[in-house]
């Protein structure tokens, strides 16, 4: 199994804080990687929260095809943090030359276009470059996006954490979602670390998902360039969120309904059934099979959890005003926010999900059996 763990602060946090509450939980996973989001960035990446950053892992020769690219589409650099490390890396960790942080300065032609083709272009800049750097493996590209940071890596979290020196100053959030990867499906990839990304939306899974085949298929079919990759079956979490979110128009609170929609007989029963009837029946293959814990981080901030309807793997939410977290285990939970009324935890089960705003000031619960809203 995998080991989750997410923070939502009012402060700037380390990512640190995330790696230590992994550390606690290292028996759930074997250290074979780590990988780490950031938003809502504070440290010197505040002064740019308008302006999209690359995050990726570069050879020399990738970091040169790398300016010759994003000069011919004219991105200037404004700010960027790098780690060259110069001692040798911790055990099962490759030697890599550079680990890029970029802050770009838009095209001036860009100067103009709508909200939705700016996304549409920075995705696709990410995507070309990852491809060109699958040639060879001198780029690998984890994010392009205003406000997003995205660090992997194979190896024990802690150990990669402090190679790296990823407690440094510049390098803060107040969103934080973090996973220590036991890798068990398939052969190791630093592509299928967790968490997965599409333009805002961002997620990571501890589990399993037997549907992935199908999943893939149907979302490769909506002939979306970003619905690629997979090469984690966890990937499709994420995608099927930005599908309901993007191009059916739905919230959150719709996202169990999708994944794991109430069974035929509960649905007689429900107040909204008639119209749940017709959703499960048009996104079908879309219905996940676990087991299942989902984690993950809106475009507005906000950070959610939802459970497997049918076997769940472990996550637990608490906190106080102005600072909460998810996490696998209680331990996680315990190290990152000691001080908190443990009373106030909370485990979703089967029909919950749990969303914390980035007001950040209560645990939001919904239940698939309540009302829907946007019917009322």
């Amino acid at each position: 199994m995998c080991r989750l763990f997410a923070v939502t602060c009012n402060n700037p946090l380390s990512p640190m804080v995330a790696i230590r509450a992994l550390d606690v939980m290292k028996e759930g996973h074997d250290g074979s990687g780590v990988g780490l989001f950031l938003t809502d960035l504070g440290g010197e990446f505040e002064h740019f929260k308008g302006e999209p950053i690359l995050s990726g892992i570069f050879s020399n020769e990738g970091i040169k095809a790398l300016d010759r690219y994003m000069i011919d589409l004219d991105f200037m650099v404004k700010y960027k943090l790098s780690f060259r490390p110069g001692k040798l890396p911790p055990s099962g960790t490759p030697k890599r030359d550079n680990y890029v942080i970029r802050v770009y300065e838009y095209p001036a032609d860009w100067e103009g276009l709508s909200e939705t083709e700016i996304q549409f272009r920075l995705m696709m800049v990410q995507l070309q470059l990852r491809r060109l750097g699958e040639k060879d493996n001198s780029m690998m590209i984890f994010s392009f996006w205003p406000d997003v940071i995205m660090l992997k890596e194979v190896g024990d979290p802690l150990a990669v954490a402090e190679y790296l020196g990823l407690d440094r100053k510049e390098l803060q959030a107040r969103v934080i979602l973090s996973q220590g990867r036991q890798n068990t499906n398939y052969s190791i990839d630093i592509y299928a670390c967790h968490p997965f990304f599409i333009q805002g939306i961002a997620t990571m899974t501890n589990g399993e998902n037997t549907a992935f085949v199908p999943i893939r298929e149907f979302l490769m079919s909506r002939n979306f360039p970003g619905y690629t990759g997979y090469q984690s079956d966890s990937e499709v979490f994420t995608h099927i969120l930005h599908y309901m979110n993007r191009k059916l128009g739905l919230g959150i609170e719709m996202y169990k309904h999708i994944i794991t929609p109430l069974k035929d007989d509960e649905l007689e029963k429900h107040s909204a059934g008639l119209w749940l009837k017709k959703l499960k029946q048009s996104c079908r293959p879309l219905i996940i099979d676990g087991p299942n814990c989902v984690m993950g981080c809106l475009p507005d901030k906000s950070l959610f959890m939802v459970q497997d309807s049918k076997k769940l793997r472990p996550g637990v939410v608490g906190g106080r005003p102005g600072i909460f977290a998810f996490s696998s285990e209680m331990c996680g939970l315990d190290t990152a926010i000691p001080e908190r009324d443990i009373n106030l935890d909370f485990q979703p089960m089967k029909y919950e999900t749990v969303l914390i705003r980035r007001e950040r000031q209560e645990i939001e619960k919904w239940n698939q059996w309540d009302a829907l809203p946007h019917l009322n």
